[in-house]
């Protein structure tokens, strides 16, 4: 079936900023796939949202150039099977394999994870993003979040005023009742890896995501880990968890990573049967990249999905949060 292909970059203002280990940022900057049958009277359409990275080699501009490249395919019938192979893994794929999903729901007149095989959704408890900066500063954004379930909060900023464990026992002081899940985007080093992982314990923290950079984790396979260590920039699809094998217990699955929700679906298979736990994550993004997500969610240990929480606005039909619960989408807005 021949398909149209419609593709916009959109950029939507965070509430604030968004700070981590590699920098900050102060709008979300997404691409939008959208792809339509012509010759279907209903002139369903279906859309897909990602976000270029450059930690990944990735800029909008490369990622819309290569969404257009596949409009003389998508133009000759290209089938979301045959994407998986036509297109590497990453947010371009990701963008148009959710279209493809969308699209599909529409035309049939069915949801996406009936035609995914997949239960009905429920509502899942998310993290909510704790941004880098002074201890005092990250105090301030806990209490603020207190009244959330599950706080993640992101390490990774250099030794002064006390350095990552000030930070997280100022957090753990602001925000006492809430679970805490820890991410140093790669900002830690051996070197203190052993003083962080003792304040992250005395916090109480369940979770550690990268602490070290990704091809300078080897230290990971010879610690005891007396919390949970997941990979995040160390993986990315389903060949990429063979190596992750004796460093981490988890590892974050993000569409726009594993380009898209086919290989995210089937990397949550491959991740449990090797004995790795699943968190679900997002980049900074709108409702519609989130969407998708919340089907694979459904099988994580650990969700977060609070992107559009991060934003001043989110999109007119976005997802429904209420505290630390995020409800599945309704078909509006995708799927």
């Amino acid at each position: 079936m021949p398909l149209t292909l419609t593709v916009a970059v959109e950029r939507w203002p965070i509430a604030g900023a968004f700070t981590i280990s590699r920098g900050a940022k102060t709008e979300a900057v997404v691409v939008v796939a959208e792809l339509g049958d012509g010759k279907d009277p209903s002139n369903a359409r279906g859309r897909g949202e990602c976000v270029p990275y450059a930690r990944y080699g990735e800029s909008v501009e490369s990622v819309t150039a290569a969404i257009e490249a596949m409009r003389p395919a998508l133009a000759d019938g290209l089938t979301r099977e045959v994407l998986q192979q036509a297109m590497p893994p990453g947010a371009a794929r990701n963008a148009l394999d959710c279209a493809f999903w969308d699209l599909a729901a529409r035309q049939g007149g069915r949801r996406v994870h009936e035609l995914a095989g997949l239960p009905a959704p429920q509502p899942l408890t998310t993290a909510y993003t704790i941004s880098l900066g002074a201890p005092a500063a990250m105090a301030q954004a806990a209490a603020k979040a207190a009244g959330r379930t599950l706080l993640k909060v992101k390490l990774g900023g250099d030794g002064t005023e006390g350095g990552d464990p000030a930070r997280i026992a100022a957090v753990r002081a602001a925000a006492p009742k809430a679970a805490l899940i820890v991410d140093a985007n790669e900002g830690w080093s051996e070197a203190d890896l052993a003083r962080n992982l003792t304040a992250c314990v005395a916090a109480g923290v369940l979770l550690i995501e990268q602490p070290l950079p990704e091809g300078r984790d080897q230290a990971l396979a010879g610690l005891t880990r007396p919390i949970p260590v997941c990979a995040d920039e160390s993986v990315h699809d389903r060949s990429s968890l063979a190596a992750l094998a004796g460093k981490y217990d988890a590892v974050n699955i993000k569409l726009d990573k594993t380009g898209g929700l086919t290989e995210a679906l089937a990397m949550a298979d491959a991740a449990t049967r090797s004995g790795f736990a699943i968190m679900a994550g997002c980049m900074v993004a709108t409702s519609l990249a989130m969407a998708p997500a919340v089907l694979l969610a459904q099988r994580a240990r650990f969700v977060d999905l609070d992107g559009p929480l991060l934003l001043a606005k989110d999109r007119p039909d976005g997802l429904r949060y209420e505290e630390s619960l995020i409800y599945p989408s309704g078909p509006t807005l995708w799927g």
